[in-house]
């Protein structure tokens, strides 16, 4: 049976045992959220050996040259050497500007990075609490434009990221680990092509930034927003997104509350076969989506969607 070594340890496991478990299972606490390769947050890095790596495109090849992995994907084969990763070395650190309550369940969380960060509207970012916890959320901000990064968390339900999120305030410490390119983003090719941007809960906020860069680069077709909410004091960018129609005549948005979903989808329409839909939320709400564009006559090659999973 293989030899696994991390921490100054090393011991015995079941050949061709999932790294993720193997590691926690020996009291290490390697975080995770989806174990589908999606969250990045079970990263470490391989310095003796090779597992067998069940996704390797999850990861850029620069990341896999150096020996980063994601434990959840990988199985142990053969004798394996893997140091995790260390937020406090290589976590870029980060200190909280602004944390603002957008409506009673979601927290707008502005963070500072210590050094400027480059990404794409549409992007995931691994957040990491002075604790420990670490949890991927979305980027709502603007590159280039908004001097902060912008994330919209989601705090109705306990969880382990939420209830840290929720006592934060100005001046305190995160760190930011992996940057992921995630499904949603803007192409300027799309630029006279009829945009439908569909979102559930605070999947509005990796659309927000999305849209913004579509306004920002002067897309000419038209371009139809709809949220959905548990309730209308949900719809918690309704007044920007607002403002934002009344500044662009080819932007319109639809506010839909959780007990008229269905309704709203019977009768949600795209405007032509070169529509580009960008759907984001939990997994039920994008099947919903899914399955009323494949109906509509949708090319599946002309949806992107990101789905967000409970976060524990």
């Amino acid at each position: 049976m293989p030899e696994l070594r991390a921490g100054g340890r090393q011991w015995t496991v079941a050949s061709a045992a999932n790294l993720l478990d193997a590691l926690n299972d020996a009291g290490f606490s390697v975080p995770y959220s989806c174990r589908a390769g999606s969250c990045h947050t079970c990263l470490v890095r391989c310095v003796v050996g090779e597992p067998l790596d069940e996704l390797p495109q999850a990861l850029d090849a620069d990341k896999r040259d150096q020996g980063w992995r994601l434990a959840c994907q990988c199985r142990v084969v053969d004798d394996l050497a893997v140091e995790i990763f260390d937020p406090a070395c290589d976590g870029l650190p980060a200190t909280v500007s602004d944390c603002h309550w957008l409506s009673a369940s979601v927290l707008r969380l502005r963070l500072e990075p210590e050094r400027p960060l480059r990404y794409r509207a549409g992007q995931h970012l691994v957040l990491w609490t002075a604790s420990g916890v670490a949890r991927p959320y979305s980027l709502a901000s603007l590159p280039g434009e908004d001097g902060f990064l912008e994330f919209h968390i989601d705090c109705q339900r306990p969880g382990a990221f939420a209830d840290v999120a929720r006592t934060l305030k100005a001046g305190d410490p995160l760190r930011l680990g992996e940057l992921r390119g995630g499904a949603l983003q803007y192409d300027r090719d799309w630029q006279d092509r009829p945009l439908l941007l569909l979102a559930a809960g605070t999947g509005l906020g990796p659309l927000w930034g999305v849209l913004r860069e579509a306004l920002r680069q002067d897309h000419q077709g038209p371009i139809n927003v709809l949220h959905v909410a548990r309730d209308s004091s949900e719809h918690y960018l309704a007044e920007p997104m607002n403002q934002l129609e009344h500044a662009h005549t080819n932007l319109k948005t639809e506010l839909v509350a959780a007990a008229d979903f269905h309704a709203a989808l019977a009768h949600l329409r795209i405007a032509s076969r070169q529509t580009i839909a960008l759907v984001c939320g939990s997994p039920a709400s994008v099947e919903a989506f899914s399955r009323r564009l494949f109906i509509a006559g949708l090319p599946r090659g002309q949806m992107l969607a990101d789905v967000f999973l409970e976060k524990t």
